[in-house]
């Protein structure tokens, strides 16, 4: 197939934006699908350790982007068991 090679890729200079721009989206869906995965309060990779992992996330601030509050100055809504 053309443009799959390096060496076709310079007889189709056009190409290379496209697979740039595909290799970002893909390294970017990657990372965020990690990042919910490790960072997430609502994944437990642990539940052996500790009997109630959700009460760690008690006092902290786990939305990536939150513009209109500060949810670390705010009391936690998590109900105590």
């Amino acid at each position: 197939m053309q443009g799959t090679s390096l060496s076709s890729m310079k007889k189709h200079p056009a190409l290379i934006p496209l697979y740039v721009c595909i290799g970002v989206g893909g390294f970017i869906a990657t990372f965020y699908t990690l990042r919910l995965a490790f960072r997430s309060p609502d994944v437990s990779w642990f539940n052996k350790k500790e009997a109630e992992p959700w009460n760690s996330y008690k006092d902290k601030q786990y939305k990536f982007i939150s513009p209109v509050r500060d949810y670390s100055k705010e009391k936690s809504q998590a109900p105590e068991y």
